[in-house]
């Protein structure tokens, strides 16, 4: 099996297994005619001069003949019995060029079996072959590289692929993306950048896209130079050309990097509409992202949707934020379902306090004034005056002043400071005034309201 290349950081680094030039997998026919002599008019390779080619005799060139039928066959134990029968042989392939041609088949017959090492020890044999063309040797130093890479052997790969470039005329820019993922993998992480950057800049010139594997380790390397700028442009090209879900995350978690809250939420937002968001954190965090924007109500939304779900557990904490959502949206019966939920999973006082403020809101002042009653009840209030000045008002609804007072002198005894004390002290002498005004009227037999509570 192949090995794929191990990367590190925020991102992965796509690698492609060597795809094998044509050097390994010959598919032409063997003999006299098929190696005619023919000119070389322009060399590929910088220190190939113009000569003719070599030739395979009429005896190796038909054995080798034979051989491609079974490799067409993909047999390939046959095969390479066949290729050692004729290299142990002295008569049938015996030139030095002969000699290169059965060791590349061998090469390819290695590769077949998924056996990298004996493969490398083949393309070696054609490498350091007497018989063996300039461009042939070249190339193959390439298929080494790329054997090496599948092997894990960086080092070994790049000294390969470090000679083809510096020996061939026309440099690839795949030759470029894949000594760019070797560097990486040996931490020369400059090296890597600046192979890259020839690879990526050149493609764009001529109006080509460049490859996703190239721009996938460019976001790494920049990552890790924290040039999150540069993070963020190569994203928003691969969700562009490459468009996959992960780019999208990614990228949102960029823009929340960079501050950038509204990008993030668009690029969130994306994501959840396509149903790709399938745990609790990412679904509840776009809803926090919508109350940071306040949209309420799409918060609300989205966290009752992943409650429905079950992505989302209806814990105290969820529910909690499910109600502020809803009250925030100015739904105010929707949000009392929630924390009346999340109120009976919660050992404190403070949701019960919450819904009596939204009872009080809804002009339900019996059952503000109840849950008043259970917030002190079960205790740690944040704010123990603001749950007072709730009972005191549903009180004060109700025509109950002197339990009123009462309240409010409660608020007034447990305020922190003088700014929540004035409010309580403003609120005693409405009700004692409002009382006492009530109550001479209904000494002198008028009818007022009485205490309902």
């Amino acid at each position: 099996m192949l090995k794929i290349i191990t990367t590190f950081a925020l991102f992965s680094v796509a690698f492609i297994a060597p795809v094998m030039v044509s050097t390994i997998a010959p598919n032409s026919e063997f003999g006299a005619s098929a190696f005619a002599e023919e000119e070389k008019k322009e060399p590929k390779f910088k220190n190939v001069k113009t000569r003719k080619r070599q030739s395979v005799g009429a005896k190796c060139g038909k054995s080798l003949e034979k051989i491609q039928v079974v490799l067409e066959e993909e047999n390939w134990l046959k095969s390479m019995e066949m290729l050692e029968a004729i290299e142990a042989s002295s008569k049938t392939c015996k030139s030095p060029y002969e000699q290169t041609q059965v060791w590349k088949f061998k090469g390819y017959v290695y590769y077949s079996l998924n056996d990298f090492e004996g493969s490398i020890r083949s393309y070696k044999q054609v490498i350091n072959g007497e018989g063996t063309p300039e461009d042939l040797r070249l190339d193959t130093r390439y298929t080494i590289a790329q054997l090496y890479t599948a092997e894990e052997r960086y080092a070994d790969a790049a000294l390969q692929l470090e000679i083809w470039i510096e020996e061939s005329t026309i440099v690839s820019n795949d030759a470029r993306g894949l000594l760019a993922q070797i560097y990486y993998q040996l931490d020369r992480k400059e090296d890597a950048l600046i192979m890259l950057e020839k690879a990526i800049n050149d493609v764009e010139a001529k109006g080509i896209l460049p490859k996703e594997r190239w721009w996938s380790l460019q976001r790494v390397l920049y990552y890790e130079r924290d040039q999150f700028d540069r993070v963020i442009e190569i994203l928003e090209k691969l969700v562009k050309h490459y468009p996959k879900w992960t780019f999208w995350k990614q990228l949102g978690g960029m823009y929340a990097e960079q501050e950038r809250p509204l990008d993030q939420l668009v690029a969130s937002e994306v994501v959840y509409m396509n149903g790709k968001y399938d745990k609790e954190s990412q679904v509840i965090g776009l809803g926090y992202m919508y109350l940071a924007a306040e949209v309420p109500y799409r918060a609300a939304q989205i966290i009752a949707k992943g409650m429905e779900d079950e992505i989302i557990d209806r814990t105290a904490k969820n529910l909690e934020v499910l109600g502020t959502a809803w009250y925030q949206a100015k739904d105010l019966n929707l949000a009392l379902s929630a924390l009346n939920e999340a109120s009976k999973l919660s050992d404190s006082g403070e949701l019960q306090s919450r819904m009596a403020g939204i009872y009080l809101d809804l002009g339900q002042d019996k059952q503000a004034y109840q849950a008043t009653l259970k917030a002190a009840e079960k205790g740690s209030i944040k704010r123990p005056s603001s749950n007072y000045l709730i009972m005191g008002n549903a009180l004060v609804n109700m025509h109950c002043y002197k339990d009123a007072i009462g309240a409010f002198q409660k608020a007034l005894k447990v305020a922190e400071n003088k700014k929540e004390k004035r409010f309580p002290k403003q609120w005693i002498k409405y009700a004692d005034v409002e009382g006492t005004r009530l109550g001479k009227l209904r000494d002198l037999g008028a009818e007022v309201p009485s205490c309902r509570k």
